[in-house]
């Protein structure tokens, strides 16, 4: 019967005879790195999202956004960076090209694509296709993929307030001066 249930002891009953064997627990005291939320330092980036493909390019922000890009990552801890998309209007996904009058990276996956939200109302339940969507709020698009991929708590939502999307190549955020994202972090 086998006595080394608990951690520390060192051998087990085999017959009636107590076999030694040597375990060595080595301690990460001291080694491991716990970000604190004060000491995170974020970091601000510009992505140019045209003719990006929608889903890679979200989890490569969300990957930015929550920080595990750095080796301080600490999960419970909001230490990831802010990141500026721009071009928003002309992402595209992955099928099949249709023509469009406004859009050259329009596929069939684009034109079938529902995006459902909710009002808060009963029977508030609103649908939009994803041409009515690129031609209402184009950001939204790259916004929702990103907020999908993100923990579902404050965090998640604390995270989701560093991205900053918009239609045009152009943003209010100069004063940050934010870097081109690093070329690793891009999809490739």
């Amino acid at each position: 019967m086998a006595r080394g249930v608990g951690a520390g002891l060192r051998g087990f009953e085999i017959g009636g005879k107590v076999k030694r064997m040597s375990v060595h627990i080595r301690s990460n005291r001291g080694r491991t790195t716990l970000l604190r939320k004060e000491d995170a330092k974020p970091e601000w980036f510009v992505v140019d999202a045209d003719a990006q493909i929608v889903g890679r390019l979200a989890t490569r922000l969300a990957t930015v956004l929550m920080g595990k890009h750095k080796p301080e990552y600490t999960p419970h801890v909001d230490s990831g960076d802010f990141v500026i998309v721009l071009n928003a209007e002309r992402v595209r996904f992955t099928g099949k090209s249709l023509s469009h009058p406004e859009h050259p990276n329009f596929t069939v996956k684009f034109a079938k694509k529902v995006y459902e939200r909710y009002t808060g109302y009963p029977g508030g339940r609103r649908f939009a296709s994803g041409t009515q969507m690129l031609a209402a709020h184009p950001e939204r698009i790259i916004t929702e993929a990103v907020r999908r991929m993100l923990p579902k708590n404050k965090l998640g939502r604390n995270m989701l307030k560093k991205l900053k999307v918009y239609a045009g190549a152009e943003h209010p955020h100069q004063s940050q001066q934010p870097q081109k994202l690093p070329d690793h972090l891009m999809p490739s």
